[in-house]
């Protein structure tokens, strides 16, 4: 009968493999490693020279060159596999480096691409782009349309600097609750459809983001309209408003208390 044997038997112990000499194709892979890693750091050098001008700067660039030799060769003697993987593996990490690097080299412009798909993508929406700065997109239509907040309630108007006044469509008045049917239209006005006449409204706030103007005056038309408009009344209220590259800006000022005026 044979004694079982346990794994503290000597005759049951193996010695660990001894590790053999590194093979020459990774010695190679190894070397054309560190060759692309020098000389992406001496691109990005020429490139940034304002990013190394110090003593420190350049210990730490030394010391993040030594790391990665020090951890590439504990690589070298641990990989395992066919040249072709290692290849894919040295150009997957080649690929990474230069993807970071173009970042870095591209990073203000990268830094505009939220407020660009902003714009692109939020029809009338005015995206803030500065301190009390903010931009509206010219439509595909050649207009400026802008989202704002008459008392609270959503208005889509258009931005038009041939009305002097800010003017709500009956429909939109009547779906802010004002009674379109017993204002007093006696304001009249040159239109390009003729003679308007209009009803005066004093809202509590309009604001166009954060653009708010409190107890600002309104003009209700009487005829129906596709649209209400944004005129010079609230244009000329900003510190500045300017039409530019398919953009309007608008700019303002605010008190002490931080309200637009």
């Amino acid at each position: 009968m044979t004694t079982p044997r346990g794994p503290w038997d000597p005759s049951e112990r193996t010695a660990p493999p001894t590790p053999g000499p590194v093979p020459r194709h990774r010695l190679w892979l190894w070397l054309a490693l560190l060759t692309a890693v020098a000389l992406i750091a001496l691109a990005l050098a020429r490139a940034f020279p304002e990013a190394i001008r110090t003593s420190d700067d350049k210990a730490s660039l030394f010391y993040q060159l030594g790391l990665v030799v020090l951890v590439s060769t504990a690589l070298l003697r641990g990989m395992r596999g066919t040249i072709g993987q290692h290849l894919k593996y040295a150009a997957l990490w080649a690929g990474i480096i230069a993807v970071l690097a173009l970042g870095y080299a591209y990073r203000a412009e990268l830094s505009d691409v939220p407020q660009r798909l902003k714009l692109a993508f939020n029809v009338g929406t005015p995206v803030q782009v500065a301190e009390r700065t903010l931009v509206v997109p010219q439509g595909e239509d050649g207009s400026y349309v802008v989202d704002g907040l008459v008392n609270g309630q959503r208005v889509r108007f258009m931005v038009d600097t041939g009305a002097t006044q800010t003017v709500l469509s009956p429909d939109d008045a009547r779906r802010l609750g004002l009674p379109v049917d017993t204002l007093d239209y006696g304001y009249e006005a040159e239109t390009a459809n003729g003679k308007g006449y209009s009803a005066a409204y004093d809202t509590r706030s309009l604001a166009v983001g954060p653009i708010k103007l409190e107890g600002f005056r309104v003009m209700v038309n009487k005829a129906p309209m596709s649209g209400s408009l944004l005129g010079m009344s609230f244009l000329q209220r900003l510190d500045a408003f300017e039409f530019r590259d398919r953009r309007l800006t608008l700019k303002w000022r605010e008190d002490e208390k931080g309200r637009a005026y």
